[in-house]
């Protein structure tokens, strides 16, 4: 289920749109609503495109794109694909409405209106019967599952920009890499020695029946 959409820009975090379930309107969606500000004002034109942050029981992801985030709260059971496809979805609408208006603006929610798409695209998307429909699915975010998922804390507590936490996710799979690399190159190394041990041995056996017992 999708339970919070909001857009940001990115320069200065001013929310343009949001959407809310009207059953989750309770203190406890306004506590996420509080963190997607927090996570706005974390981004910068260095942050990754896309990228998943854990918080609670749910799920932020979100899409940056042209200088403007979208982001979506659901819940875990809920597809990462679905969701990476709604935030498209919205992304493509939303800059062909209000593209040209985004760098205008200075009062928060300028564009609440577009909360019409947002409720229209969000049955889509939660809607399985709709779901199997999506091609786009299948060919457009085939990358997404790779996405990988970071808690929130991480980015709201240690006052890291999420850039920063990029970098280190980058630099963690790096020194993987080289340290599978290693571990190979030391195993290949291992056996090599060993290969020429029995060589060796097989050498020194040959020459010992050739001269003593011959």
């Amino acid at each position: 289920m999708v339970l919070m959409t909001m857009i940001a820009r990115i320069a200065d975090a001013l929310p343009l749109a949001a959407s809310m379930q009207e059953d989750q309107s309770g203190p406890s969606l306004l506590e996420y609503q509080t963190q997607a500000k927090q996570l706005f004002r974390k981004m910068n034109s260095n942050s990754p495109s896309k990228g998943s942050l854990e918080t609670g029981p749910y799920l932020f992801h979100y899409f940056l794109e042209r200088g403007i985030c979208y982001l979506v709260l659901c819940e875990n059971s809920f597809s990462k694909r679905s969701a990476f496809a709604y935030l498209d979805d919205l992304q493509l609408e939303f800059t062909a409405q209000y593209g040209h208006k985004v760098d205008t603006v200075s009062r928060p929610y300028s564009f609440i209106e577009f909360d019409n798409y947002i409720q229209k695209a969000k049955k889509t998307y939660t809607d399985s019967r709709s779901r199997r429909n999506l091609t786009q699915l299948d060919h457009e975010l085939k990358d997404v599952q790779r996405i990988m998922v970071q808690n929130i804390n991480d980015v709201l507590l240690r006052g890291e920009a999420l850039s920063a936490l990029d970098d280190k996710a980058s630099n963690l799979a790096t020194l993987s890499q080289k340290y599978k690399k290693d571990a190979h190159y030391l195993n290949l190394k291992s056996s090599y020695v060993k290969i020429a041990g029995i060589v060796v041995i097989i050498v020194l056996i040959l020459l010992f029946l050739r001269y003593w017992v011959f």
